[in-house]
């Protein structure tokens, strides 16, 4: 029995010695580094701020009173727009958002030269409308990198948009008019079309380029629809410079 114990004791005292030379010979592995899970859609969201110079073209004004009653526009607006929005890009190239501008022109002009004294003459629109459009975009990079646009520097962008118009319609009449046209207010469908250039800068974005915006309809309700001096301008096209600037906040 008592071999037995000092055998025991004996390999022991030998694992103990020889454990820790063991250990110190065992490789050595580098931690391994697990990455952590990226939950990001890829998006962003911003507001934006936009300015314009427009030039306002329609073809003619019509007088539902009666048919034969078309005078063609002889002048063209002018003016200016400004407004804001709220939209969301993908990272991929997609964009969406929201605007509402406030549009204003001056100069839209038809001659009244019927033999008339009490009618004849010059009678230029001041329009001011309210248009709140929901719109959608392609970007797509300009430094030969394919299609779609996720980095910094250069681009490109094209868009449309579809919406209504709240217009405000005022009519400067010749002072020779016995009576001059009555001021009105409409809704009208509106779109746009979009293109331009711009260049990234992190969360900085500024644009340049065309909007055509598209008013289906220009009136003075609730002038009596039956009478001279109600008017409707049908297909008005509003040509804009714009300039855009976008921050974004995620």
């Amino acid at each position: 029995m008592r071999i037995l114990l000092a055998s025991v004791a004996t390999v022991g005292t030998v694992a103990l010695l020889a454990g820790p030379a063991f250990a110190a010979d065992m490789p050595e592995y580098p931690p391994i580094d697990v990455p952590e899970v990226d939950y990001d859609i890829g998006g962003s969201f911003y507001l934006r701020g936009s300015a314009a110079l427009n030039w306002h073209w329609a073809p003619e004004v019509v007088h539902p009173w009666d048919a034969a009653d078309i005078d063609p526009i002889v002048e063209y607006g002018y003016g200016y727009s400004w407004g804001a929005g709220f939209g969301y890009e993908t990272g991929t190239g997609l964009r969406v958002d929201g605007t509402i501008d406030s549009v204003e022109t001056t100069g839209l002009m038809i001659t009244k030269d019927s033999g008339d004294p009490d009618e004849d003459g010059d009678y230029t629109l001041m329009l001011r409308s309210t248009v709140a459009l929901a719109n959608v975009y392609y970007d797509f990079g300009l430094g030969g990198d394919g299609f779609g646009y996720s980095g910094s520097g250069a681009f490109g962008y094209v868009g449309a948009g579809v919406g209504a118009a709240w217009n405000h319609a005022e009519v400067n009449s010749p002072l020779n008019a016995a009576i001059p046209v009555p001021t009105g207010d409409n809704v009208s469908a509106a779109a746009a079309v979009m293109v331009g250039v711009g260049y990234d800068m992190g969360d900085w974005v500024a644009d340049v380029g065309y909007r055509g915006l598209y008013i289906a309809e220009i009136n003075n309700s609730p002038t009596d629809e039956t009478t001279s001096s109600y008017y409707q301008i049908h297909n008005n096209w509003i040509h804009e410079l714009r300039g855009t600037v976008r921050y974004r906040f995620n």
